[in-house]
């Protein structure tokens, strides 16, 4: 693809985890790397310029959403997402396929697509693997996401098989769509490994989806509910099936633990909305663990949220401070949690990212966890 590359530049030796580049027409990303969710075309409380300053490369919009509202023809119109929501770096879109699992009760799956109910005003909807495609490529993203179905946990394996079945024929319908419409130039396409919580499917998704040659490959269908040990026993069954030259990415994963362990079996790209989703209820991540800072015991703690954190909420405010603007209703304390939140989930990818340059990744996760209290974790 002329416009997009993938490279990896190192590899840990004492771990394995990979340093890479994916080089777009809006601009690099370094990976591994986080990338925040930008859901209706704007991060939570965050504007472009701050999320620069926090060092975001990446943010993730979703197709289910705009699609709905304000509609990608009118997104196409103003010149695209990266002019409509004044973000000159790279964007990524999902399919929109998680949030139709989501709707459960009011959509019907079909071989043709999902018929679904609009959750605005009722509204009858369809999304297939081509009006997936159609509105992606509308949206002008750099990286666009294939169409595919997700079980739920649990799930029966002929359920799970079914569901991964579907998504290969539908990643190979977005695939040829997308070909035809000459959007590949200027829009690279993931495809999407399923098989819920059953490892022969899994790797038979990993095979399959490797074979068709797709720009890099998001792993779905995990995160959703299951124990983490079940996540990480997935994802070590497929690495070693994946292409090695590719991108990976693990779809809606953004705890500070499942970062580190993610990276280390072998995933170059997370995404998730926990970070400015807990920050609008007062939760903070810190290098300890989880901080609600909401709590009585903050009311006269001047200390900031994290010391170990360069974010502008940390470099300026304490936590009696945005305690205060938490019980005072202020805006102002989901913005500052949510600026600290994002940074720190950044600052850690930066850290993992030069730890492994330096071959240093096994001891830097002990590091970590010697801290950080997995009892208030996420």
């Amino acid at each position: 693809m002329p416009n997009f590359t993938f490279e990896v530049t190192k590899t840990c030796k004492q771990t394995g985890a990979r340093l890479g580049v994916l080089h777009t027409s809006h601009g690099d990303i370094h990976t591994p790397a986080y990338m925040p969710v930008g859901t209706t075309a704007t991060v939570k409380a965050m504007t472009p310029r701050e999320m620069v300053e926090i060092g975001a490369e990446i943010i993730l919009s979703n197709t289910y959403h705009l699609h709905l509202r304000p509609g990608e023809g009118l997104i196409r119109e103003a010149g695209g997402l990266h002019t409509f929501m004044s973000w000159q770096r790279p964007i990524l879109t999902d399919s929109g396929g998680f949030q139709v699992f989501s709707l459960s009760g009011i959509r019907k799956i079909k071989e043709e697509g999902v018929t679904f109910q609009s959750h605005l005003d009722g509204s009858r909807r369809f999304i297939s693997p081509e009006v997936s495609m159609d509105i992606q490529h509308a949206l002008g993203s750099d990286i666009m996401m294939a169409f595919d179905v997700c079980t739920a946990y649990p799930c029966d394996h002929e359920t799970a098989k079914d569901a991964m079945e579907r998504t290969h024929r539908w990643a190979a319908r977005c695939k040829t769509h997308h070909e035809k419409d000459h959007a590949h130039d200027h829009q690279a396409l993931f495809g999407i490994v399923q098989g819920a919580f059953f490892e022969d499917l899994r790797i038979e998704s990993a095979k399959v989806l490797s074979d068709m040659d797709f720009f890099g490959y998001g792993i779905g269908g995990l995160s959703v509910g299951e124990p983490k040990p079940i996540m990480y026993g997935m994802l070590e069954a497929i690495m070693p099936r994946m292409p090695t030259h590719k991108p990976r990415y693990l779809m809606g994963v953004g705890s500070p633990d499942c970062l580190i362990e993610g990276v280390l079996r072998g995933v170059d790209m997370f995404d998730c909305v926990l970070a400015t989703r807990i920050a609008r209820n007062g939760t903070c991540f810190t290098a300890d663990g989880r901080l609600v800072i909401k709590n009585a015991t903050y009311a006269r703690d001047f200390r900031p949220i994290d010391e170990t954190c360069d974010c502008y909420a940390c470099r300026n405010f304490s936590r009696a401070y945005i305690r205060h603007l938490f019980k005072a209703g202020e805006i102002t304390g989901a913005r500052l949690a949510s600026i600290h939140n994002l940074r720190f989930l950044l600052k850690l990818m930066e850290e993992v990212r030069q730890a492994i340059a330096q071959d240093r990744l096994g001891d830097y996760r002990q590091q970590f966890f010697a801290r950080y209290d997995m009892s208030r974790n996420f």
